[in-house]
């Protein structure tokens, strides 16, 4: 696919949202209303993950394309 590209940018921007509601759930990050809650320190990993996922189905995607 030509647009494997855009897949790995959105899974990059998930990973750098998903590592900062985390953080700002644990309480590293403070200053936000989200800091400290446990909402933020849940949801931010489930986002991290989705954006490590959505960039390794791109790769695969992108290698499959190079084959065929």
């Amino acid at each position: 696919m030509k647009h494997t590209w855009l897949y790995v940018v959105i899974g990059v921007i998930m990973i750098a949202i998903g590592l900062v509601w985390t953080l700002q759930g644990l309480n590293v990050l403070r200053g936000s209303v989200m800091s400290g809650s446990a909402l933020w320190g849940t949801i931010g990993p489930i986002i991290l993950v989705l954006g490590v996922v959505l960039i390794v189905v791109a790769l695969v995607m992108r290698r499959r394309s190079r084959r065929g």
